[in-house]
C-alpha cells in the first residue's frame, strides 16, 4: 500500500480522530484541573558519617571510612522501611494518625548522588502533613541506628519546615494532556485503519480485479452537487441560445 493510499483512508475518518483527540485532551484537562487529587512531597535529608576520635586518622583511614558509610546507605535505606521503625514513629507521634503499614506506603529513602548524604521524602495531599510525617520517621530513625546496628553514625542536616508553602508535584495536567493527546491519537488511528480492513466492499479498480479476476472497462465517476448543478446550467444556457435561434430574423 501507498503513502497516497494510507492517507486516503486517514483523510476519510479524519473527523474520527479529531473528535477523539478533542474529547480526549477535554476529558484530562478537566480532571487534571478540578477533580485529581494535588499530592505534595516534604524531605528530610540525613548524613551518615563515622564520628571522629581523639587520635588523627590517616587519608588512607578516612577515604576507606567514607565508603564504607556510603556502602551503609543501602542498608539504611531498607531499615527505615520496616515495622522496627514504623512502629515506633507511629507510637511516639500518634497525631500524625497513621500506621506502620500507611507510613511505610508514604515514605521513600534514596542516596544523593553516592554520597554520605540519604534523602527521606514523604508524600501526601497536605504538605503539613508530609512534614510531618517526615520529621518524625528521621528523628525516630536517628534514634533507633545505635540500638539495631550498635554505630551512633547518622546525624539530620535538615527537616521539612512545616511553614513552607510548595507547589504540587502532582497532577501535572500540561503533561497529562500531552500524553493523553498522543495516546488518543495513536488508538484513533489503528480504529481508522482496523475500520477500513474490515470494510470488504467494492469501490476501486484493483477491488474488483481481486475479487471478479478481471479488469474494469470503464469507470462512472462520482460527482458532486455542485457538478451537477453546473452541468444543469449549461444545458439550460443551450437550449435559451437554440429557442433565441428561431426567432432570429434576417433584414434584406
Amino acid at each position: 500500500m501507498e503513502l497516497k493510499q494510507y492517507w486516503s483512508i486517514v483523510r476519510k475518518r479524519l473527523w474520527l480522530i479529531a473528535l477523539l483527540v478533542i474529547v480526549s485532551g477535554t476529558a484530562t484537562g478537566l480532571y487534571s484541573y478540578l477533580y485529581a487529587d494535588k499530592q505534595y512531597e516534604a524531605s528530610t535529608k540525613l548524613v551518615v558519617n563515622q564520628k571522629k576520635e581523639a587520635s588523627a586518622l590517616s587519608a588512607q583511614l578516612e577515604l576507606a571510612a567514607i565508603n564504607s558509610n556510603i556502602e551503609l546507605i543501602k542498608t539504611y535505606k531498607e531499615i527505615i522501611k520496616t515495622p522496627r521503625i514504623m512502629d515506633k514513629v507511629a507510637a511516639q507521634y500518634p497525631d500524625i494518625g497513621l500506621t506502620s503499614d500507611q507510613l511505610i506506603r508514604k515514605v521513600s529513602v534514596s542516596a544523593v548522588n553516592d554520597t554520605q548524604v540519604m534523602s527521606v521524602t514523604a508524600g501526601d495531599v497536605s504538605y503539613v502533613q508530609a512534614a510531618k510525617i517526615v520529621n518524625a520517621v528521621s528523628k525516630v530513625f536517628q534514634q533507633e541506628v545505635p540500638l539495631i546496628l550498635q554505630v551512633d553514625n547518622v546525624s539530620i542536616l535538615n527537616e521539612a519546615s512545616l511553614k513552607a508553602k510548595p507547589a504540587p508535584v502532582s497532577p501535572k495536567p500540561n503533561l497529562n494532556i500531552a500524553i493523553s493527546l498522543v495516546l488518543s491519537l495513536m488508538i484513533g488511528l489503528g480504529i481508522t485503519f482496523l475500520i477500513d480492513y474490515l470494510d470488504d466492499t467494492i469501490k476501486t479498480e484493483e477491488d474488483v480485479a481481486e475479487v471478479f479476476g478481471v479488469r474494469a472497462l470503464t469507470l462512472i465517476p462520482r460527482m458532486k452537487t455542485s457538478d451537477i448543478e453546473t452541468v444543469r446550467e449549461k444545458r439550460g444556457l443551450t437550449t435559451m441560445v437554440k429557442r433565441g435561434e428561431r426567432n432570429v430574423e434576417l433584414d434584406a
